[in-house]
């Protein structure tokens, strides 16, 4: 798969949360993966299932702030 530059600057470049809504949305992912993160840590055994059920919230945090921040700014 070939990438363009422009979609390579999507990617890579820097989103700021230009607008409330987007900064707003970008506290309540981070809230909601956070509040899942301690019920899994309270709740679940030591161990490298915990640890990747851990790892994955985070990772599921970054991909949707990564889908806020390069929403297109026409949509906005």
């Amino acid at each position: 798969m070939t990438l363009t530059p422009e979609e390579i600057d999507r990617r890579f470049g820097y989103h700021p949360a230009d607008t409330p809504k987007r900064a707003a949305a970008h506290e309540e992912v981070r809230g909601a993966c956070r509040d899942l993160a301690l019920l899994l840590d309270g709740r679940l055994p030591e161990g490298r299932e915990k640890a990747l059920a851990l790892t994955l919230c985070e990772q599921a945090m970054f991909w949707a702030n990564a889908a806020i921040a390069r929403e297109s700014r026409e949509k906005s």
